[in-house]
């Protein structure tokens, strides 16, 4: 297979491709599981939920790569895919497990807020996703986008709260989780976000516009 190019080609930027078709499915059915869950008070479906979720995520990375059918539009989507499916389990279980809402709160407002704004950030540079972020900046890269960064934000947070069922230890790496991330966005404002420049301003004839001193 050949290497992965990191850098964007906009000839291949497509919403449907076979990784995006994986990400819809799995978010649909992992958000359906955790309805039917709450609904029915069955944390047991949740937790199906929660599984299908964090699958469906790794499947899609894979098959994108393995295919090489990484698109931005692609990242994009199963970024908002994955909040999706993360706000559906962690309110269903908050709903279930009424003493697990602060630390529930402070973690969604960690991925869904703080976290989302610093994923996004890769659209600032001609970069594919994420995933490449250690060639514009490797110590963001090492704490948000690594193997193991992303495993300790969307995994270990869940199973320390199913496992342990003790909420202000939930809570301490909720709020842990929350400095790491902003401490990371502090980096990446200090290094800037490039703003692509403005085009130059065309004639006002160019445009159908008669100057001023015509019109008179």
């Amino acid at each position: 297979m050949p290497a992965r190019d990191p850098y964007i080609d906009p000839a291949v930027e497509r919403l449907w491709t076979g990784a995006t078709v994986i990400t819809f499915v799995r978010t649909i059915s992992s958000f359906t599981l955790c309805l039917v869950g709450a609904w029915q008070h069955e944390l047991t479906l949740l937790v199906i939920g929660l599984v299908v979720y964090w699958a469906g995520d790794s499947l899609d990375g894979l098959y994108a790569r393995l295919r090489n059918c990484e698109t931005r539009i692609g990242g994009v989507v199963d970024m908002l895919c994955d909040r999706l499916n993360c706000a559906a389990f962690y309110l269903g279980f908050a709903y279930l497990e009424p003493s697990m809402l602060l630390p529930v709160a402070v973690y969604l407002f960690e991925f869904m807020v703080i976290d989302f704004f610093l994923s996004l950030a890769f659209l600032y540079w001609p970069i594919r996703s994420p995933n490449y972020f250690y060639l514009v900046d490797r110590r963001l890269y090492r704490w948000n986008w690594s193997i193991p960064a992303k495993t300790v934000n969307s995994s270990l947070f869940a199973v320390l709260l199913l496992v342990t069922g003790w909420w202000w230890l939930g809570l301490v790496v909720a709020l842990a989780l929350l400095t790491l991330k902003c401490v990371c966005l502090r980096w990446l404002l200090q290094m800037g976000l490039p703003v692509p420049a403005r085009p130059a301003a065309e004639p006002a004839s160019a445009v159908g516009v008669q100057p001023t001193e015509a019109r008179r």
